[in-house]
């Protein structure tokens, strides 16, 4: 419990300290007028209080990733203790502030948008289809899981199908409606639910005080398929680290906040808040695992003994309630954001609902064509929610480079964000190489590839920024 303590209070170090030091370099304006008070719409433009912003961004970013994927990541041991924090803080944490704060200054621009703005008009047209696919995946792989688990809690006639009409009704009334009315009212209540089963497993774990390996015992990895952690262990725990995904959101909060001075407890507030969770998690996981063995595949049974036993039956239903508004409340919010990514694209104003439906007709179409495709292939689920994972981290290397060249050109420290950009570029690219979802490369190759292509985007980078510096020169 040693290591798993020290690690929680890096994580609230981390918010006081670097957080502050990232705000200072950014430099929030609290006379700029935010684009919910300058663009009011009544629909997506709404200035709301600073708290109920906090909980819809917390839960919009939380999804299955902080619980599922740390669950998973703990086969690795105590590295992802260490991934967890380093990678909430250092990259995480940095990549949503500041790409929350861009899209803030930009009238609450999109991510394609505030992406093509630093790195060109041909990377922001892949990026407005990569990022709308991403949302459509988002969508879809977000229904089956909480169908299941409603499934479960209620009578028989209540079945799978039944409930997956139901979350993707509710997906339809959200993405449509102004943003206080469905969104701004229950996601509170769905926040404080999903906090109450983190801080109830907390309780639990200092109760029980399970015999859980500390960071001295070594980092060897304890994974029973043998998979390597450089770099699956990354892309698996995702958003309890980083995620592109949350870049995505951003953008729907940007649009209701009052000041900038909100954009620290926001943005880097709410994804430090992700990595107490995921770190939580991935403690109880690794005390399941231990005492039941690496062969538990399936996340959900996992989440469903751990709740059981320390926190009871009631507590069980309400941590299990959390599991399941988590991604039904990431799934929404990625539609409404696809949608409000193809708007700010066709420049087509969204204020008339029919404007909406416009958009979101075919939006839904596809989201159930995919929804049918992994309800239909045993193995669709796991295939869509892997290329969702490595389509999700590729997203993250995209939007860092982007905000470095905002700090290059700003004139700030932009080593905050190079640093885990070339980091999540080694990541993603050694992923793809190795993953049998991939090209299935021999671990050796993968690594040469990954790392030959981080360096190529280092000498690019490093061409780039000595062009700036002559041009600067030059106007001199």
């Amino acid at each position: 419990m040693v290591t798993f303590t020290i690690a929680l209070l890096l994580l609230i170090c981390g918010y006081f300290l670097y957080g502050k030091y990232i705000e200072r370099v950014f430099g929030p304006d609290k006379t700029r007028k935010t684009p919910a008070l300058t663009m009011t719409d009544g629909v997506d433009y709404i200035p709301m209080p600073t708290w109920k912003i906090f909980m819809i961004q917390f839960l919009n970013i939380a999804g299955l990733g902080p619980i599922f994927g740390a669950i998973m990541g703990a086969k690795f041991g105590v590295a992802s203790y260490i991934w967890i924090v380093v990678g909430t803080i250092f990259a995480g944490a940095v990549h949503d502030y500041i790409s929350g704060m861009l899209s803030l200054r930009h009238q609450g621009e999109s991510l394609p948008e505030i992406i093509g703005r630093y790195l060109g008009v041909t990377t922001k047209q892949l990026m407005r289809g990569f990022t709308v696919i991403l949302m459509v995946l988002v969508g879809a792989v977000f229904v089956a899981g909480p169908a299941a688990l409603l499934a479960k809690l209620t009578p028989d006639y209540m079945d799978e199908t039944f409930w997956i009409i139901i979350v993707f009704l509710y997906y339809v009334i959200a993405t449509l409606l102004p943003i206080d009315k469905i969104i701004g009212k229950i996601y509170p209540v769905f926040a404080v639910a999903l906090l109450f089963m983190a801080f109830g497993i907390l309780i639990s774990l200092y109760v029980n005080c399970p015999n859980l390996p500390e960071i001295t015992d070594g980092l060897q990895n304890t994974h029973p398929d043998h998979l390597p952690i450089f770099p699956i262990m990354f892309v698996s725990i995702a958003c309890g680290a980083i995620s592109g995904f949350h870049a995505t959101q951003s953008p729907l909060m940007a649009r209701c906040m009052k000041t900038e001075k909100e954009g620290r407890i926001v943005f880097f507030g709410s994804m430090i808040t992700e990595g107490i969770v995921a770190l939580i998690w991935a403690a109880a996981a690794t005390y399941f695992f231990h005492e039941n063995g690496f062969g538990e595949r399936n996340a959900s049974i996992i989440v469903d003994s751990i709740t059981h036993n320390w926190l009871g039956t009631v507590g069980g239903v309400l941590a299990i309630l959390g599991v399941i508004a988590a991604p039904i409340t990431s799934g929404d919010t990625a539609l409404r954001s696809a949608r409000l990514i193809v708007a700010d694209f066709i420049h087509l104003d969204q204020k008339i609902i029919r404007k909406r439906l416009y958009i979101s007709i075919p939006i839904f179409t596809v989201t159930i064509a995919i929804l049918l495709y992994s309800l239909k292939d045993s193995a669709g689920f796991d295939m869509i929610w892997r290329y969702f994972a490595w389509c999700n981290q590729t997203l993250a290397v995209f939007t860092l480079w982007a905000v470095t060249v905002y700090l290059v050109k700003a004139k700030k420290n932009y080593l905050i964000t190079l640093l885990p950009a070339l980091f999540m570029t080694a990541v993603c690219s050694t992923y793809i190489c190795i993953a049998p979802e991939g090209l299935s490369l021999s671990t050796t190759l993968s690594y040469i590839v990954g790392g030959s292509l981080t360096l190529l985007a280092l000498i690019l980078f490093i061409y780039w920024f000595n062009k700036q510096k002559s041009s600067v020169y030059e106007k001199i």
